[in-house]
């Protein structure tokens, strides 16, 4: 049993959909091998289709395949158990500091790729996949992991606050724009940080100029004091 695991890697010990030790383990016909009940419920968003196919390689099966306990591959997980072993995701798949996690990871802490601005939420890798299966889902708006997302939302219009108000300095959703802030001078989130930060830039630039004007005078003091010291050493001689 040892010599069997040690032949096998946390890539194959893992389900590649909830990213953990695999539960009741099937190997599919391309090789990869997932839960039972995550591959079945991954191809059940398939059925309309009639085309199945794997999350990992993408290899695409026709008719959907049976599916069949792989009592090796269990007998072995069962073994490892028993001596603690957890499956982990790769060291990269993890929410460090400054990372937005995903929502959908109960046993890990994942990081999420994607934030979706319909279900209010964001999605690492795997649980990302059914907004790319599920017609429903596809037609939600999906924008780089983003943290707090409620705090990004209109309070108002349940939109993405993605428009700055300069009449009023405030961010604003595009509902608003024809509403509370029409004919007010308006401009895309982008847009007014780009502004900010050549204001910032710009009065950086100045500060460090003062600085360096501030130096040289200290400069010139020290050497006049440098200066009549010596003269008046002179003078005592």
């Amino acid at each position: 049993m040892a010599q069997a695991a040690g032949l096998l890697d946390q890539d194959q010990l893992s389900c590649s959909i909830c990213l953990n030790l695999l539960k009741n383990p099937v190997t599919i016909p391309c090789g990869n091998n997932y839960c039972m009940g995550c591959i079945e419920g991954f191809w059940d968003q398939d059925d309309h289709t009639g085309v199945y196919s794997c999350p990992q390689c993408r290899e695409t099966f026709t008719p959907r395949p049976a599916l069949r306990k792989n009592s090796m591959l269990a007998e072995v997980l069962e073994k490892l158990k028993k001596t603690g072993l957890q499956a982990a995701p790769p060291a990269h798949c993890y929410a460090g500091p400054g990372d937005v996690a995903c929502d959908f990871c109960t046993e890990t802490n994942c990081k999420a790729v994607k934030s979706c601005l319909v279900c209010l939420a964001s999605y690492c890798e795997t649980h990302l996949h059914p907004h790319y299966k599920s017609p429903a889902l596809k037609k939600h708006k999906l924008v780089k992991a983003t943290g707090n997302l409620q705090e990004k939302i209109c309070s108002h219009h349940d939109k993405l606050l993605e428009i700055y108000c300069r009449t009023d300095q405030q961010f604003i959703c595009y509902l608003c724009t024809i509403e509370d802030h029409r004919g007010h001078d308006t401009v895309s989130v982008a847009t007014e940080m780009t502004e900010k930060q050549k204001q910032l830039g710009a009065t950086q630039s100045k500060f460090q100029q003062r600085i360096q004007e501030r130096e040289k005078e200290l400069q010139d003091l020290r050497q006049a004091v440098q200066s009549l010291k010596v003269g008046t050493d002179q003078r005592r001689r």
